[in-house]
C-alpha cells in the first residue's frame, strides 16, 4: 500500500479537484450523473449546509503514480449521537479506481478517523442527514442516475465486502409505468376516500402560495418516518435552508398536498421532473449553457422522479395514496409523463413501498450501506 499516498483535502484547489474526480472517472459511463459542481461546494460550507452546525467532516484524496485515484469524506453527526445514542463515523463521497489498494487506503483512512474520535463503527456510503445521498448501488447498474441517488461502478461493492466491510442498511427503487387511462375503481376509490375522511387536494395558483406548507411538510416527514431506527428529525435551520434555496425553483404542478376538513395537512408527495440528462449535458455548470437544459427538461420531459412522500401515521393504510396518485396521474397525463421512479426506500419501511402496489412498480435499483466494526480484524 505504499504506493498510495492520501491528502487531505485544504485548499480550493483540492476541494475541486475532489468534486471533480468521479467526472473523470465515469466520463465514458452512459449511466453516471454528475451533480452541480457549486452545489457540492456548498455541502462543505457552514454558511451553506446547516448539517455542519451539528457535525465535523474531513475530505480526502488517494494518489498513486501523481494521480488521483480515489476519494472519501467522514462525517460525524453529533446529533445523532446526542438524540439516537448512535456513535459512528459516516462515510461518503467514496469513489476508486478499480484497485484494491487504493479502496483500502480509503478506507483505512476512515477507521483511523473513526480511532481517533474514540469511536467504534464505520459506515456508509451516507452523508450528513437522512435528506443526503446514501446507499452503495448493488443492483442497477445497467439504469440512469437520478439526482437523488448514488451511481457506482459494481466493482465498488466487491472491494468493501473483500475489505470485511458487512451490509448494514439496503434501499430499493421502483420504476411505475402509468397507464393510459387510470382504472375506473382507483378514479371511484379516491373519491370515496376524500368523502370518507373530508380530505381535499389543494391546489397552488402560484408558487408563494406553497411555502407557508414547506415547514408542515418537513414536520409531516418527521412524523412519517420518526419509526425507523435510524432517522434523525429534521432541524429548523434544514428546514428553513431547503425553503429559502429550493422551494421557489420547484414547479407547483410536482407538488401534491392534501389535507383535513381543519386544512391541516396530512399527505404530501413531491416530485419533479426528470433532470438526469440535462445534468449529463450539463457537465456541472449551470453557465453558460447548462440553465438552458434545465429549463427544456422542465418543460418537456416523459420521466419524473419522486423526492419526497409523506403521509401522517393516522392516515397511513387507510387508501389516502389513491388521492395522491390520482392527482399524480391527471398532472403527468397532462405534462406527457410516462414514467416515474421512486426515491430510495428502507427494504424494511413497508408503509411506503404499499403506496407503489397497485401500480406495477418494477424493482430495478437496490442500494446498500456496509458497516465495520473497527475492534475487528482489519489487515
Amino acid at each position: 500500500m505504499e504506493n498510495v499516498i492520501i491528502k487531505q483535502v485544504v485548499t480550493e484547489n483540492d476541494l475541486t479537484n475532489f468534486i471533480k474526480f468521479p467526472m473523470d472517472l465515469y466520463k465514458n459511463n452512459p449511466n453516471f450523473v454528475p451533480p452541480l459542481i457549486n452545489d457540492e461546494k456548498n455541502i462543505w460550507n457552514k454558511e451553506e449546509n446547516p448539517a455542519l452546525l451539528y457535525s465535523v467532516a474531513k475530505q480526502f484524496l488517494a494518489y498513486k503514480n501523481n494521480k488521483i485515484v480515489g476519494r472519501i469524506a467522514v462525517m460525524i453527526n453529533n446529533k445523532e449521537a446526542q438524540e439516537l445514542g448512535i456513535k459512528k463515523v459516516r462515510f461518503g463521497w467514496i469513489d476508486f479506481i478499480d484497485d484494491e489498494e487504493v479502496s483500502k487506503a480509503l478506507i483505512n483512512e476512515a477507521i483511523k478517523y473513526a480511532k481517533e474520535n474514540q469511536i467504534n463503527k464505520i459506515e456508509g456510503p451516507m452523508g450528513f442527514t437522512n435528506l443526503d445521498k446514501a446507499g452503495m448501488l448493488i443492483f442497477g447498474f445497467d439504469k440512469l442516475a437520478t439526482m437523488i441517488g448514488i451511481y457506482n461502478f459494481d466493482y465498488y461493492p466487491k472491494h468493501l465486502e473483500n475489505l470485511g466491510l458487512t451490509k448494514e442498511k439496503e434501499w430499493v427503487e421502483f420504476e411505475i409505468n402509468f397507464p393510459e387511462v387510470l382504472p375506473e375503481k382507483v378514479v371511484k376509490f379516491s373519491s370515496l376516500i376524500a368523502e370518507k375522511y373530508k380530505l381535499k387536494v389543494i391546489n397552488f395558483k402560484s408558487k408563494k402560495e406553497i411555502l407557508p406548507f414547506v415547514e408542515p411538510m418537513f414536520k409531516l416527514l418527521d412524523e412519517t418516518y420518526k419509526h425507523l431506527s435510524t432517522y434523525t428529525p429534521i432541524s429548523d435551520e434544514q428546514i428553513e435552508t431547503y425553503k429559502e434555496k429550493y422551494f421557489p425553483f420547484i414547479d407547483k404542478n410536482y407538488i401534491i398536498c392534501v389535507a383535513d376538513e381543519n386544512n391541516e395537512l396530512i399527505s404530501f408527495a413531491i416530485t419533479m421532473p426528470s433532470y438526469s440528462k440535462a445534468l449529463q449535458k450539463s457537465k456541472g455548470k449551470l453557465f453558460p449553457f447548462g440553465w438552458w437544459h434545465f429549463l427544456q427538461a422542465g418543460k418537456k420531459n416523459d420521466r419524473a422522479n419522486f423526492y419526497l412522500i409523506g403521509i401522517h401515521p393516522d392516515y397511513q393504510r387507510r387508501g389516502v395514496t389513491s388521492i395522491i396518485f390520482k392527482e399524480i396521474f391527471d398532472r403527468f397525463t397532462k405534462m406527457g409523463i410516462k414514467y416515474a421512479e421512486t426515491n430510495p426506500e428502507l427494504e424494511e419501511n413497508k408503509n411506503v413501498q404499499v403506496l407503489w402496489q397497485d401500480y406495477h412498480p418494477v424493482h430495478h435499483k437496490s442500494r446498500r450501506t456496509y458497516s465495520l466494526n473497527i475492534n475487528e480484524q482489519f489487515g
